[in-house]
């Protein structure tokens, strides 16, 4: 009820062809980017689950013959409670994942029917106590929280319940209300009543400290970790501002097609519709609806924008290898804006790099305004010199 995902129900599911599909375009793709290594891959966007693991399988074969693939390579499956048996984790695991995040949720029943998932919490448990089996280490688990109806001492109840069964990777989604679902009309009619933002703050700052108290680490805005291993390297790529390939309906990347004899990274959007996608992908070898070409500018802002959702934030270094010629110290050394947000404790600009503090993670968001508005001004700055010279 509260997901706005690209989803669909055909009355007839042809899964060879949909797999032959997505084989083709991951080829088609793959090679456009002259990409010759990948290191990581990423099953997501809804329920992959679904799938019979032959298409998984079918798909990763297809990476490994088009580019190095190593061994460990971490591979991660997104799976829903009631679609993820013992019997069918398993056969996904042979397929190649090694790596699963389970959308929990939640642990309470209510709420699960609430937002109109169809799994208990008993589902929830079992399908964790099995992959926990099968992917030791290396099983994470999705919880949302700021629903209706829900107290701060409620959500750290199911918090503390699920630390004594989770394994070592924990992502916490604050839900945010999608134009167009079941539950966004419930709320705006006024039959369900929203915490209010100060309860649902609160949730977030006992969850941290919650987590941290069970030895979790935070490493970025939404996502924890026991130890380095457990860490999403997937994730941690989209946060460094890597390059990634989007394959199947929907799906987006960020990439330079060398193959097409470009030399700047676009932002692609693949098509929306699986039928409409499949004639593309079979008429063309893939289904990109929309290409944008990303500036310089527009790559150094995503770089900002998540690189700060990071505990170690962006180092100087980093910033270097996409803006060699405008360092971290030229952009925000001396304005009086990020001085004061610095005085203020959630941010810090020193040796290291840029980063926000424990309690500026929690509000990102209202120091990106600032932060992305000096930046832009040191980047016309930049070009008045250049031009100048």
């Amino acid at each position: 009820f509260y997901c706005n995902f690209n989803k669909y129900i055909p009355r007839n599911l042809d899964e060879q062809k949909m797999r032959n599909c997505l084989v083709q375009e991951a080829q088609t793709l793959i090679q456009l980017s002259q990409v010759k290594r990948i290191t990581s891959v990423f099953f997501g966007g809804g329920t992959p689950s679904l799938a019979n693991p032959l298409t998984i399988a079918a798909v990763l074969d297809t990476v490994s013959q088009c580019a190095h693939l190593a061994e460990g390579t971490e591979v991660t499956l997104e799976a829903n409670p009631t679609s993820a048996d013992a019997s069918c984790l398993a056969e996904f695991q042979k397929a190649g994942i090694n790596r699963l995040s389970i959308g929990v949720q939640s642990l309470n029943n209510t709420e699960l029917k609430l937002l109109g998932r169809n799994h208990t919490s008993c589902d929830a448990l079992r399908t964790l106590e099995e992959a926990k089996k099968l992917f030791a280490g290396r099983t994470s688990i999705d919880l949302i929280f700021g629903l209706p109806g829900q107290t701060n001492a409620s959500w750290i109840q199911g918090l503390e319940e699920l630390l004594t069964v989770c394994d070592d990777h924990i992502s916490l989604y604050q839900l945010t209300l999608e134009r167009g679902t079941s539950l966004f009309k419930q709320v705006h009619q006024g039959s369900l009543p929203m915490p209010d933002p100060d309860v649902v703050s609160e949730m977030y700052e006992c969850s941290r400290h919650v987590l941290q108290n069970s030895a979790f680490h935070q490493y970025e805005v939404s996502n924890f970790a026991r130890n380095v291993r457990a860490l999403s390297t997937h994730n941690l790529s989209y946060w460094q501002g890597s390059q990634y390939i989007g394959i199947g309906p929907g799906a987006h990347g960020r990439f330079v097609p060398w193959g097409d004899g470009k030399v700047h990274r676009e932002a692609r959007i693949q098509t929306l519709e699986p039928d409409v996608w499949m004639k593309e992908v079979l008429a063309v070898g893939h289904g990109t609806r929309k290409r944008t070409e990303l500036s310089k500018l527009d790559i150094l802002e995503e770089v900002l924008m998540l690189g700060l959702r990071m505990d170690i934030g962006i180092t100087h270094k980093h910033w270097l290898q996409f803006a060699p010629d405008l360092s971290l110290w030229d952009a925000f050394g001396e304005s009086e804006e990020v001085k004061e947000l610095e005085e203020c404790g959630l941010l810090l600009l020193d040796d290291k790099g840029l980063r926000c503090s424990w309690r500026g993670l929690a509000v990102l968001d209202s120091l990106l305004l600032t932060l992305l508005n000096q930046f832009q001004k040191a980047w016309v700055e930049r070009e008045k010199t250049f031009n100048q010279t």
